[in-house]
C-alpha cells in the first residue's frame, strides 16, 4: 500500500513531491487548480518536465488529484453542470500530463431533489468528462450521506458508475471517515470484510482505485463528515489498522486527509503512524487465521 497525504502544489508542480518527501510519503494527493475558483491552472511544458523529474528521482510512486469541491456534476442548474464538465474534464487532462492515477471526485449533490434524476445527471456529466479526455482515470468518492450528497453507500455506487458508463477508466475511492459516517463499521477486520465482500458482489474488487484515510469525529451513521486525525476520533488507531490491512485493498495509493497540527495537514508523524497501523493490523488478521 503507498501511504501519503494531500499537499500543495503551491509555487509549482514539483513542490508538491517536496513535500511529500518531507512527510515521509510514498503517495501524494493534490488540487490541480484553486478550490474556491471555477478558473483552471494551466501548467506549462517547464512545470511538467520538473515535476517528472522530481518523481523519477524520489521516492513518490503514487499522485492522485482531488477535483475541487466547488463541482456539482449532479446540479439541476445547467450552468453550475457546464462549469462542473470544463473542470473535471481540465483535472482529466491534467492527470494525463503527470500520469496521476486518478482524479478522485464528489459526484455531486441532489441537494433536496429526486436522487434518481441527480444521479442521471452527474452519469451524463461524467461520461462527456471523460469522453473529452483520455488515459486518466476516475475515481468516484463515497460519501457521509449528508443532505443530498450521492454515493453515501455502495448500492448508490453502482447506480453512478452504471450512469457514467461503467468504462476502463472509471473506478472508487473509499473514504473510511465517510463509509464509518454513512454506517459502515469499519472499525475490526470482520466489519471491513464485510464491507469487501459488498463491493465484491455489487460492482467488483476490479474497481477500487484508490484510498482516503481519515478519522471521524462523529459516530457510527451519523451522516457527518467532520474528519479527525489518525487514531484522535471514533474509528481509532485499532480501527484505523482494520481498515488498512484489508487484503483487497493492498496496493492501492492511500491518503490521509485529517486535519493535522494546526490545520495544516497530515505530517510526517501521522504518515509513519498509519504505515505502523497498516503492519499492526496484517499482524493481527496473521495472528487470527
Amino acid at each position: 500500500m503507498l501511504i501519503g497525504a494531500h499537499v500543495s502544489p503551491a509555487g509549482g508542480l514539483a513542490k508538491a513531491i517536496e513535500r511529500g518527501e518531507q512527510r515521509g510519503c510514498r503517495a501524494i494527493q493534490i488540487f490541480n487548480q484553486s478550490p474556491r475558483q471555477w478558473k483552471p491552472t494551466v501548467y506549462r511544458d517547464e512545470d511538467v518536465s520538473a515535476f517528472a523529474e522530481a518523481i523519477a528521482a524520489g521516492p513518490i510512486d503514487a499522485v492522485m488529484i482531488h477535483a475541487v469541491y466547488l463541482l456539482n456534476c449532479a446540479s439541476d442548474d445547467p450552468d453550475i453542470r457546464a462549469k462542473s464538465l470544463t473542470s473535471l474534464t481540465h483535472s482529466l487532462r491534467v492527470g494525463r500530463q503527470i500520469g496521476a492515477c486518478g482524479v478522485v471526485l464528489h459526484p455531486g449533490s441532489a441537494k433536496t431533489g429526486d436522487v434518481q434524476a441527480a444521479i442521471t445527471r452527474a452519469g451524463a456529466t461524467i461520461r462527456e468528462a471523460l469522453a473529452e479526455s483520455d488515459g486518466c482515470p476516475l475515481h468516484l468518492e463515497n460519501t457521509a450521506g449528508t443532505g443530498g450528497t450521492l454515493g453515501r453507500s455502495v448500492e448508490e455506487l453502482a447506480q453512478l458508475l452504471e450512469a457514467g458508463g461503467e468504462g476502463e477508466r472509471l473506478g472508487l475511492c473509499l473514504d473510511s471517515c465517510h463509509l464509518f459516517a454513512s454506517g459502515y463499521d469499519i472499525r475490526t477486520s470482520a466489519g471491513t470484510d464485510e464491507l469487501v465482500n459488498e463491493i465484491s458482489r455489487v460492482v467488483g474488487l476490479e474497481r477500487l482505485g484508490s484510498l482516503h484515510l481519515n478519522d471521524s469525529q462523529t459516530p457510527l451513521g451519523s451522516n457527518r463528515d467532520r474528519h479527525a486525525n489518525i487514531g484522535e476520533g471514533e474509528i481509532g488507531e485499532d480501527g484505523c489498522a482494520a481498515f488498512l490491512s484489508a487484503p483487497a485493498f493492498g496496493d492501492l495509493p492511500c491518503v490521509l486527509e485529517t486535519p493535522g497540527e494546526n490545520r495544516s495537514g497530515a505530517g510526517r508523524e501521522e504518515v509513519a503512524l498509519a504505515v505502523t497501523l497498516r503492519e499492526r493490523g496484517i499482524a493481527e488478521r496473521t495472528r487470527n487465521c
